[in-house]
């Protein structure tokens, strides 16, 4: 395809070091001529650059956007709606504009507003763990995961063609989806589950860490991920959880209704409901 983007070529900034960031400049190591680190924390940034993840490291955008063809925006929403306004005055030149923000309604609103010299596109690679620090990346951590796309009216090919590039590069799977659409699914299957996870902590009583297993373990896991990721993620989707949360109230109360009149039938009926929806949940489509 003659898109005028060819990666070995390519000059990628990434604003955000930490997981994410981290993750996709270890991916893409080698694979592109130069990557650009951008981080406000020095500790990151020596880090960055003392294990060879980032060609070089600045804390101002300013600095090295100016260099790059194509900018990564890895951090959390609130901080990517920020940068999207910035974006302008930290470089002049033309350049393909992807983030890999958890929602994306706010933040494709936000890109249509760049001028035209910039080349938006929405992304958000489903992967991740609580963990988020760029000690804890990972090369593989993208591998084999969806990473939805949300492309803008004013997105063109060649934009695509270099996002479908990284996407490869990195041995995930691209899917694309309307920015209103992605937000309504993720609420159910990611933002929901942190909720569900925090709540699920905050019952439990302390005395009872020293019993903790496997199952609890799984089930809480999202309640150690950071606020600073989590509250924009909540805020911005908020139209889509608090329905989502309802329906997940609706089916607490029946089985609180249950236990309380000890009926049994209600119980297996709802475990085994629960069971095959789990199953064809799960199962490889």
């Amino acid at each position: 395809m003659d898109d005028g983007f060819f990666l070995p070529q390519a000059k990628i900034a990434i604003i955000g070091l930490g997981l994410m960031g981290g993750s996709l400049a270890l991916a893409l190591k080698g694979k592109c001529a130069a990557i650009y680190g951008i981080d406000p924390d020095s500790a990151t940034r020596e880090l960055a650059l003392r294990q060879n993840i980032v060609d070089m490291a600045d804390a101002d955008p300013a600095q090295l956007l100016p260099l790059a063809d194509l900018v990564i925006l890895a951090a959390p929403v609130p901080a990517i709606l920020t940068l999207l306004e910035a974006l302008p005055d930290f470089t002049p030149n033309p350049c393909i504009v992807l983030d890999l923000g958890s929602t994306k309604r706010a933040i494709v609103e936000k890109m249509n507003g760049l001028p035209p010299r910039f080349d938006p596109l929405g992304g958000h690679p489903i992967c991740g763990k609580e963990k988020l620090s760029l000690e804890n990346a990972e090369r593989t951590l993208y591998y084999a995961a969806p990473f939805l796309l949300t492309p803008l009216p004013r997105t063109t090919a060649h934009a695509r063609a270099a996002v479908d590039q990284i996407i490869e590069a990195i041995g995930a799977r691209a899917t694309v989806l309307a920015p209103a659409a992605h937000d309504r699914i993720l609420a159910s299957t990611s933002h929901l589950p942190f909720l569900l996870s925090s709540a699920l902590v905050l019952a439990t009583p302390p005395d009872v860490a020293a019993f903790i297993g496997p199952g609890f373990r799984s089930a809480s896991r999202l309640a150690g991920t950071p606020s600073s990721m989590m509250l924009g993620v909540v805020q911005s989707n908020r139209e889509n959880l608090l329905p989502a949360l309802e329906a997940l109230q609706d089916e607490l109360s029946l089985l609180i209704d249950a236990l309380a009149r000890n009926d049994t039938e209600t119980l297996s009926v709802t475990f085994n409901a629960a069971r095959e929806k789990y199953q064809e949940l799960i199962s490889p489509r």
